[in-house]
């Protein structure tokens, strides 16, 4: 195999990515028209087996967009410093948690016409080896749906938004970014209902117009995606995503990224 023949394995497999990018909205769709059928005499816990199986699916998903994503990346004739393919040497969870907000933000702004605060506590200038765009896809789904919370509690009366707080903390083991916000809460009832793909607390953006639908940016509001995905992200790597809500007040997401680099892909 000479270097040309690896330039085109390299663009086959690039377009067989960029082909399969309206995946997640196509399933979305579908899961959506399957939740529609069922009615609701089916509860939502009822189908373990479609979201053991959807679990498995977006799992592999990750893996073969990762290994393709990587290979890609490291065949790029100018990568940008401190970068290997698609993994960053220093990445500042900080900074990267910050552009997160200001694109959940503008996601707020734009459905809301406003959006509460949000502050971040953390050392800037503190880095760790991950994949920026992984982080990314986590703190703004995490702090969209906080955005939101605080937005619908409060929008309607005369009190000021809270701000949601984000921190940034630097173990030995863990980096952990905690996402606090007093939207109301989650009823223990409904903590177990926020991992499953047939939930949403938002609208569903279902319509008539199946194109139109997926041609939308892929922010997956409304389809209960968010959160199983973005635990998904974390395992990938061998972190986790704990959801802690108090009732009447606010919750509490942990997001822990392991720092060790010594887990295996966890493949179904």
């Amino acid at each position: 195999m000479d270097n040309e023949d690896e330039l085109k394995f390299t663009d086959l497999i690039q377009r067989v990515k960029m082909r399969h990018n309206d995946v997640m909205p196509t399933m979305a769709l579908g899961v959506q028209e399957l939740k529609e059928d069922l009615g609701k005499k089916v509860g939502l816990n009822e189908l373990p087996e479609i979201h053991q199986f959807l679990d498995r699916f977006y799992m592999s998903r990750i893996g073969i967009r990762m290994l393709i994503g990587q290979h890609v990346a490291l065949h790029r004739p100018n990568p940008p410093p401190g970068f290997i393919g698609l993994i960053c040497t220093r990445v500042s969870p900080v900074e990267v948690a910050q552009l997160a907000i200001d694109d959940a933000r503008s996601a707020c702004m734009r459905t809301y016409g406003g959006s509460p605060e949000v502050h971040v506590y953390g050392d800037p200038s503190f880095t760790f080896a991950y994949v920026p765009t992984h982080l990314h896809q986590m703190v703004f789904e995490l702090v969209k749906n906080s955005l939101r919370a605080v937005e619908e509690r409060f929008s309607n009366t005369e009190q000021d938004s809270p701000p949601i707080r984000v921190v940034v903390a630097d173990g030995l083991e863990d980096v952990t970014i905690k996402i606090s916000d007093e939207g109301g809460g989650i009823p223990r009832s409904g903590i177990s209902k926020i991992w499953t793909y047939l939930y949403s607390t938002a609208k569903s953006p279902v319509s008539d117009d199946k194109q139109q639908l997926l041609e939308m940016p892929p922010v997956m509001a409304g389809y209960g995606y968010g959160l199983p995905i973005s635990k998904l992200y974390a395992k990938y790597f061998g972190g986790d995503l704990q959801v802690i809500s108090m009732e009447g007040y606010g919750t509490d997401a942990y997001l822990h990224l392991n720092r060790l680099g010594n887990v295996q892909e966890p493949l179904p």
